[in-house]
């Protein structure tokens, strides 16, 4: 993400000024990465439906409001990690209702983390299907803040700064959370990433690669 002009913060003027074809512009690029940083909180396919809607519905009812005193995305992904605060939240008030949340992966989302991995055959589909489920409970299993760092700097490649806002914590405190859930991340599925189930990017012989985190 560069440091020029924020476009998108000047289609969210457009859109104070009653422009639907902004809005329908901004919900368009940002429907997906929105998506898949609620679906990867909250993991659960339905609650990701209604949340990722209330984002956007949101935007719009705060368009005139909005002022240009961050880039877009910040504000966006802000309003993203605050509902799902508000629905853990809710979760934990009411633990009756979402206990042992089955996993679902909408295909938009399944496609786009595995959108360079070349399935072939049951076998490698079924492997492809445990890894996610296990980078899914690992990134469940870390602490709030830690796992949301990790997601915002994988959805839209975020800069720790844009992420720190988001956060409400300090550039250097953003870098610590995001360096701690690596590594737990890592000893959490250190047998898969030495067993040569998972590549490196780099590599392109092999027929997995890992989610980046």
């Amino acid at each position: 993400m560069t440091d020029g002009p924020d476009d998108d913060a000047a289609l969210m003027l457009r859109v104070q000024q009653g422009d639907l074809s902004a809005f329908e512009g901004l919900v368009e690029k940002y429907r997906q990465p929105v998506f898949n940083f609620i679906q990867r909180t909250l993991r659960d396919a339905d609650e990701t439906e209604d949340v990722a809607q209330q984002v956007f519905v949101q935007v719009w009812k705060a368009a005139p409001r909005y002022r240009v005193a961050s880039r877009f995305s910040t504000w966006l992904f802000t309003i993203a990690r605050n509902l799902c605060l508000n629905e853990l939240r809710r979760r934990a008030r009411h633990p009756a209702e979402s206990l042992d949340a089955p996993i679902e992966t909408s295909d938009g989302a399944l496609e786009r983390d595995h959108a360079d991995a070349e399935v072939h055959g049951v076998a490698d589909q079924v492997l492809l299907a445990e890894l996610t489920h296990k980078v899914d409970e690992a990134l469940r299993d870390l602490p709030e803040s830690q796992r949301s760092a990790i997601l915002l700097v994988r959805e839209k490649n975020l800069p720790y700064e844009e992420i720190a806002q988001i956060l409400q914590v300090s550039v250097s405190a953003t870098k610590s959370l995001i360096h701690r859930g690596r590594e737990t991340l890592k000893r959490r599925l250190k047998a898969y990433l030495h067993s040569g189930a998972w590549t490196s990017e780099s590599d392109s012989t092999e027929t997995f690669r890992p989610p980046r985190f």
